[in-house]
């Protein structure tokens, strides 16, 4: 069967309390790209041991700008895990940025952390380590099947909001408290 949906492009995808795959367990993914051939995003709440410092020291990036050096990266997705991707909110471009919005955007060419090293990178980023994919219908059927509640992004949640808060605080923005949600899903 195929399935049609609307572009899902600069939306975050919360994982329901049913959610067996437990890559995807708990989980808030920026959608960062929708068409045709399939989906491309990045998990946004799944903090790993690393950080920003821990990277730039492991490329030989002279950091001038300390206040980043604790930024804990996150762990993207089963795709590509030693990629880097660094979702940021400007719109200004780097070699590899792909924009999401007109003030949202995903990089992943090293001359974005030689900016952000040296006080000249976006204002807001999170560090993310792989990604996930889709491939041509298989999001629109996750969704049919109550796999995922979609929402648009909140900057707040996306940069702001502590990562064990992220999955509830995205349901909350559509009046949904996950904690009332059953794990077991069912279909009308």
């Amino acid at each position: 069967m195929q399935v049609t949906s609307s572009n899902l492009r600069n939306q975050l995808l919360i994982a329901m309390p049913g959610m067996e795959d437990p890559m995807f367990s708990r989980t808030v993914t920026l959608i960062c790209e929708h068409n045709d051939e399939g989906c491309f995003g990045v998990t946004i709440n799944r903090p790993i041991d690393i950080t920003l410092g821990d990277l730039f020291k492991q490329l030989d990036i002279d950091c001038v700008e300390q206040d980043w050096l604790d930024s804990t990266a996150v762990k993207g997705g089963p795709v590509q895990p030693g990629q880097g991707f660094v979702i940021h909110d400007t719109s200004r471009s780097w070699e590899g940025t792909l924009q999401i919005d007109d003030n949202l955007a995903i990089t992943s060419s090293r001359d974005i952390l030689d900016d952000i090293a040296t006080g000249q990178g976006p204002e807001h980023f999170l560090l993310a380590l792989g990604c996930s994919s889709w491939t041509a219908g298989q999001v629109e059927e996750e969704l049919l099947q109550n796999a995922w509640l979609t929402c648009p992004v909140d900057p707040q949640i996306l940069f702001e909001t502590p990562f064990d808060q992220r999955w509830s605080s995205a349901a909350s923005t559509l009046g949904i408290d996950l904690n009332l949600i059953s794990d077991v899903a069912g279909h009308a």
